[in-house]
């Protein structure tokens, strides 16, 4: 009761006497804090007629208060005496009446002693209809209890507190503490972060309502061109020279961040000055060209916000000065600094900076009709890995499931795939959609137009010709298109690629870039999209990224080239018996000696990613351009000497390790049989030849990593570069042999460092005749003990072992087909996973998970895994069952690997055991129905 009366004195008006403004201290030990009940009667007929208050021990809840509109009135008989609710009265107010309620405080304040509170207006806004509202009450009355604090945040009563900012005031308020301080500077920030999107721009044909591209097409019609921007001339023709030089270039880049060179800044304006500022927080100014909307950088950050900006998938470019504003003097007063577009930085063409080990491609693809069996669809492909300096082309035929589209874009992986804008079919847009966001970061999509990017095969050759492209590539670009199926749709392609590259302001690269021929399945284990989806090989699952994958179980690579090599070695599994032995042999080898895997890798440690830096010193040659550009000339060079000094060191240690190995007659004997390795002794050897770029380097350029630039050195190191590409066939012979040794051990690592048992898989070549009766005629796939490779439990033990027999075999005879049943979480996906794991380990001269493997060569894995859907593709669960099925039945042999898990859950119980049921005949008539 006691506690009760305590509570209530907090909620009674103190007296004028016996306080000094809003903080007085008591003047009289005995004297009362608050009035009596004759002192104010109105407070008393509010409150009660006796402070005696009866009920529980414990404070009753919070009840929440109503807003009174502004003309309630606590005692309308005795205007001179103030109510209890005086001095708070205008927290209660309706908004609507804010401005009598005003009035009527400056008159209650007037009236008495006590100073008033701050004003703190109400952020809630009440309905139209509603005339009382329900809110919870922020008074501060006292120290905080059950009652007068139910449960809102510390931050939040602050906040409803505060007065405003531009009341000086009440400006002791707003230092009272930390949080206070923290809001007030939010506060703060969001205002101009309003100020600045109330910056207009001063351009109308930027407006979105009037934006058009060059054809002064509309964003809503189908040819609009994003690309492109259309500027009135006579808007044109009042522009100064500098913002006639900045607009003659943006409007055929408006996809890119253009950063404009001015004395010793870059400067973003209008729409990419929105970018900077949202993207790296810079603050945007009405200055720079033309007096528009701009942010800038000095010359110190201009690389960093490069990447950072590249980094989240915008395309940049710079515009830098050709010429000193001394030289510019110099031809006149009034004369204008050239400026000039010299390079764009996409997140598909990067080359510097920390790009990581795996590769970053660039995909264009071209449909073609050429006569091909019904159903099916020709599509030709070309892709670029700038920083390694190499070009493939090659040609698909598909059918509407888009499965070889599919594997063709999970062995590439592009950061960013060109094609036609109207000329891809509705199956091969859903096919990008789909396999372009099965990693841990989506792929860029450029639809480009038919009739100036994609040229036919006639204009392609034209344009190769006339520009001087794929000049210091080893072979001819024709020679890479004598392999591919269709040569014509692949050039179109290769053109399609060089047009982008081109718009790029990337013909270094182009002049100096290798094509090679690529092929998808020949040669090779087909896995077709689907299937490397399901199998988990490079993303899982569950966030698309590596962890969990079939490629992080293998990589113990330390090289980047040899991470990308792997990936490349996973993507094209063996389907040559003898090719696949030689490989185990190596393995096997480096197993049973431990200290030669130990040498191996220190070695391989100390190596740069030789594979890129040979490409950058190819491109050089044609990039002389560049090095006279004032102000970044010197830095490019600089770059140069090291990225070239870089690699002739990193080549010697390459060298010193092959040369090791050499010396090693049973590992160079098993080497040999996996790659080609050209000649490291003698007189016409590239170690003497090597020996005189190292004294070159040491002498010229003994301090290669930061070298202090002198007028002969770009001169010096050109003379250098062109001698050293001489040999790049050889050089490029080398780094492969390196690739090769690193994945190989990554191998034997692997399988020396397993948890479980693992054994040398014995392949058999692939079946003759489906003849019965034949001794070894047949398919076979005979493991035991085998166990998901890196499916481990939660505790970090191994998954419980399974024996696997399908096919033929010399001793008996076993099905060729499984129906494996049981409970959920049982564990049949998991093993159904793992004999598909297991053939593609052997397939790749790896190790398998358990204890003995025979199996014959396979052609084709086929996987139907789980019931899914992809309702954003418009395919329901039922869809994608029969049409991953149909596709197994359509081009499934006898030496083929099929997997169907869950086949049918898509419909009813029946129609899915019919299906299920007539599939099975339908694969393997022969098979007595017993199995």
């Amino acid at each position: 009761m006691q506690r009760q009366k305590s509570i209530l004195s907090f909620l009674q008006k103190p007296s004028p006497a016996s306080q000094d403004g809003i903080g007085g201290k008591v003047k009289g030990q005995e004297a009362s804090q608050f009035p009596s009940k004759q002192q104010n009667q109105n407070a008393a007929a509010v409150c009660g007629s006796s402070l005696e208050v009866t009920g529980t021990d414990t404070p009753p809840e919070k009840v929440p208060r109503k807003v009174l509109p502004a003309s309630f009135a606590a005692n309308t008989g005795t205007r001179d005496s103030s109510s209890m609710f005086s001095s708070i009265m205008h927290k209660f107010v309706r908004v609507d009446d804010k401005e009598n309620a005003s009035q009527s405080n400056r008159a209650r304040t007037n009236s008495s002693n006590i100073e008033e509170l701050p004003k703190v207006e109400l952020t809630a806004q009440p309905t139209e209809m509603a005339k009382v509202l329900s809110i919870e009450t922020d008074d501060d009355l006292g120290p905080e209890t059950p009652v007068t604090r139910p449960g809102v945040s510390r931050l939040k009563r602050i906040q409803g507190d505060l007065p405003k900012f531009g009341d000086k005031k009440d400006s002791s308020l707003l230092d009272s503490g930390k949080r206070v301080k923290l809001l007030q500077d939010s506060n703060v920030g969001n205002k101009n972060h309003k100020d600045v999107a109330d910056i207009a721009s001063k351009f109308d044909w930027l407006d979105p309502s009037r934006i058009k591209d060059s054809n002064r097409r509309r964003p809503g019609d189908s040819l609009y061109d994003k690309k492109t921007l259309y500027i009135p001339p006579d808007a044109l023709k009042k522009m100064s020279a500098s913002q006639k030089q900045y607009w003659s270039v943006k409007c055929q880049y408006m996809d890119v961040v253009l950063f404009f060179k001015v004395g010793k800044f870059y400067e973003l304006y209008e729409i990419d000055a929105e970018i900077g500022h949202k993207e790296l927080d810079w603050k945007m100014t009405v200055s720079g060209v033309g007096k528009c909307r701009q942010v800038g950088i000095s010359e110190s950050g201009i690389d960093d916000a490069v990447q950072k900006l590249v980094a989240r998938g915008y395309k940049v470019g710079r515009m830098e000065q050709l010429e000193t504003s001394e030289q510019a003097k110099a031809r006149g007063a009034n004369s204008v600094i050239p400026r000039k577009l010299v390079q764009v930085i996409t997140p598909s063409t990067i080359v510097d900076g920390n790009i990581g080990p795996d590769a970053v491609h660039l995909l264009a693809i071209k449909e073609g009709n050429y006569g091909v069996e019904k159903g099916s669809t020709v599509y030709g492909f070309a892709f670029v890995d700038c920083a390694a300096l190499k070009f493939w082309v090659g040609s698909i035929s598909d059918d509407s499931t888009c499965s070889a589209l599919g594997a063709l874009l999970m062995q590439v992986s592009p950061k960013e795939v060109v094609y036609e804008s109207a000329g891809l079919p509705r199956e091969a847009h859903k096919a990008l959609k789909k396999y372009s966001f099965t990693g841990s970061t989506a792929v860029q999509l450029s639809p480009a137009l038919s009739v100036t990017d994609f040229l036919d095969a006639s204009e392609v050759r034209n344009m190769i010709q006339s520009n001087g492209y794929f000049k210091g590539s080893l072979n001819s670009y024709i020679n890479a298109l004598d392999g591919v199926m269709h040569p014509d749709v692949a050039l179109c392609a290769l053109g399609g690629l060089v047009s982008h590259l081109s718009r790029l302001m990337l013909d270094d690269i182009l002049r100096s870039g290798e094509v090679l021929p690529y092929q998808v399945y020949q040669g090779c284990l087909r896995i077709d999209g689907q299937t490397l989806v399901n199998l988990e090989i490079f993303n899982n699952s569950a966030d698309g990224g590596s962890s969990g994958t079939l490629y992080k179980y293998l990589d113990y690579c330390v090289t980047s080239s040899g991470k990308r090599l792997l990936r490349s070695w996973i993507c094209h599994p063996l389907k040559d018996v003898d090719s696949i032995n030689n490989r185990l042999d190596v393995v096997e080898e480096l197993m049973s000696h431990s200290e030669k895997m130990l040498l191996i890798a220190q070695y391989l440690r100390k190596l740069p990613d030789l594979e890129r830096l040979i490409g950058r010193v190819k491109a050089s040659i044609q990039s002389s351009a560049s090095l006279v550009l004032p102000m970044i000339g010197k830095k490019v060079l600089k770059q140069l000497v090291k990225a070239f000094g870089t690699l002739v060191k990193g080549l010697r240690i390459g060298m010193d390790l092959l040369k090791l190995l050499q010396k090693d007659a049973d590992v160079v004997s098993l080497l040999s049989k996996v790659f080609k390795l050209p000649m490291l002794s003698g007189t016409n050897g590239l170690d003497e030849f090597l020996g005189q770029f190292e004294a070159a380097i040491d002498s010229d350029f003994p301090n290669y990593q930061n070298h202090d630039l002198t007028d002969t050195d770009a001169e010096t190191l050109s003379i250098l570069i062109e001698l050293f590409i001489e040999k790049a066939a050889q050089w490029s012979q080398v780094i492969h042999a390196l690739n090769c040794i690193d994945v190989l051990r990554s191998f034997a690592v692997t399988a020396s460092l397993s948890f479980g048992a693992m054994a040398r898989p014995l392949v058999l070549p692939q079946s003759k005749t489906v003849t019965l009766n034949q001794e070894t005629g047949g398919p076979i796939l005979k493991i035991k003990g085998l166990w998901h490779p890196f499916a481990l439990g939660e505790n970090g033990g191994l998954p419980v072992p399974n024996d696997i027999f399908v096919g033929e075999d010399v001793n008996a005879y076993h099905p060729r087909a499984l129906l494996l049943t049981g409970p959920n979480m049982g564990g049949k996906s998991t093993l159904l996973r793992a004999t598909c794991l297991a053939v593609i380990l052997a397939q790749l001269g790896s190790y398998v998970p358990c204890e003995t493997c025979v199996l014959s060569l396979v052609d084709i894995i086929f996987t139907r895994l789980g019931a899914t859907d992809r309702i954003m593709t418009g395919e329901s669960t039922f869809l994608v069952e029969c049409t991953e099925t149909a596709s197994v039945l359509q081009n499934a042999t006898q030496d083929s690997l099929v997997l169907l898990d869950e086949l049918g859950r898509g419909t009813s119980t029946f129609d899915g055991y019919a299906i299920a049921y007539a599939v099975r005949f339908l694969n393997f008539p022969s098979v007595p129905p017993s199995c």
